[in-house]
C-alpha cells in the first residue's frame, strides 16, 4: 500500500530541529560551521526537503543540547523519514521540490484550493493536462510528456481513496479559468463537464468566483493551496500554505502566514457563487464551447 504519509514526520522532523536549535540560540551558520555542513544542508534538512539519518540528527541534537530522552525520539523519527511513497518511482518526470508536495497532499484531511489560471490538477482531463504539458514543456519528447501525464493520473487517485479517507477537495475557480480554451474547444466542453461530474462527489466542492464579483482581499497572492491534516494525533501536522511556479515552491505554517490566507480564503468565500450557481454557470459554458465547434 502506499505510504501516504512519508513526508509528514520529516517535516516534523524539520521543525523540531528547528526549534531545538533557536531555543540552543544557535544561528543555522553557525551550526553548519559547527558540524562541518554546508548551510544549505542545515536548511533543507529543517524544512523536511529530504530524508534525514539517524546518525546526523543525533549530531545536530547533541550541539543543541538535546536530552538522551530526545535525541532517542529525534533518531526515531529520522528512521521514519526513510519511507517512500509512489511518487519516488517517476524519477524526473516529477521534481524534488514537488515530491515534497505530492507527500503533503496525500496526508491531508482537507485541501482547499483557489485556481485563477488553469483547472486544479486533480480535476483535469487527460486532454486538458496534455496540453497544458506540451504548452509548458514543448522540449519534451512524447515518452516524458506521457510520464508528467500518468504523475498526475496517479495524484487523482487520491480523491476516490478509500483507505486512508478521501481528503475533502474544496476548490474555488476564477471564471477565467472556465472561459480560457483549450485549442480544441470540445476538448475544453468535455473538462468543464467533467468539473460538473467531479462536483457531485460527496468530497468535493467546486465554486466559482464570478469575474463581476471584483477585488478580494489579499488577490495580489494569486493561485495557492492550503493543507489541513489530522488532529487525532499526539504531534499533529500544522495547517500549510503551499505556492508554486515553474522554479519551485513555497510552504508557509506560521500562525500569521496561516492567518493572512485564511483571510484571502474567507473574502474568496464570500465572493463566489454557491455551488447550484457554479455548476450552472459551468455547464452553460459548457455549452457556448460546444457551439464553437
Amino acid at each position: 500500500m502506499d505510504d501516504p504519509g512519508s513526508t509528514v514526520p520529516r517535516r516534523q522532523l524539520g521543525r523540531y530541529l528547528r526549534e531545538l536549535r533557536e531555543s540552543a540560540h544557535v544561528t543555522a551558520v553557525a551550526a553548519a560551521k559547527e558540524l562541518e555542513w554546508s548551510a544549505p544542508r542545515v536548511w533543507r534538512y529543517e524544512t523536511g526537503q529530504v530524508p534525514m539519518h539517524p546518525n546526523d540528527v543525533e549530531a545536530m541534537c547533541r550541539l543543541y543540547g538535546a536530552t538522551p530522552e530526545t535525541i532517542q525520539t529525534m533518531r526515531a523519527l529520522a528512521r521514519e523519514t526513510k519511507a517512500h511513497g509512489w511518487w519516488h518511482s517517476y524519477g524526473a518526470a516529477i521534481k524534488d521540490w514537488f515530491k515534497v508536495y505530492v507527500g503533503l497532499e496525500a496526508a491531508a484531511t482537507r485541501i482547499r484550493k483557489y485556481e485563477s489560471n488553469l483547472v486544479p490538477g486533480l480535476l483535469q482531463t487527460v486532454e486538458y493536462m496534455r496540453e497544458v504539458i506540451a504548452v509548458d514543456h514543448p522540449d519534451l519528447s512524447e515518452a516524458e510528456r506521457q510520464a508528467k501525464a500518468d504523475v498526475r493520473l496517479h495524484r487523482q487517485r487520491l480523491l476516490a481513496r478509500a483507505v486512508p479517507r478521501a481528503p475533502y477537495y474544496d476548490v474555488i475557480l476564477n471564471e477565467a479559468v472556465l472561459r480560457r480554451p483549450l485549442r480544441d474547444p470540445a476538448a475544453m466542453a468535455r473538462q468543464l463537464d467533467a468539473l460538473v461530474v467531479a462536483g457531485a462527489q460527496h468530497n468535493i466542492t467546486i465554486r466559482v468566483l464570478p469575474l463581476r464579483a471584483g477585488l478580494f482581499r489579499w488577490a495580489e497572492t494569486g493561485t495557492f493551496t492550503v493543507l489541513d491534516f489530522p488532529t487525532d494525533v499526539r504531534e499533529p501536522e500544522p495547517t500549510t500554505v503551499y505556492m508554486d511556479g515553474p522554479c519551485g515552491a513555497v510552504y508557509l505554517d506560521k500562525t500569521h502566514e496561516i492567518q493572512t490566507y485564511e483571510d484571502a480564503w474567507r473574502s474568496l468565500g464570500e465572493r463566489t457563487l454557491d455551488v447550484d450557481d457554479s455548476r450552472e454557470l459551468i455547464t452553460a459554458i459548457a455549452k457556448e464551447m460546444n457551439h464553437e465547434t
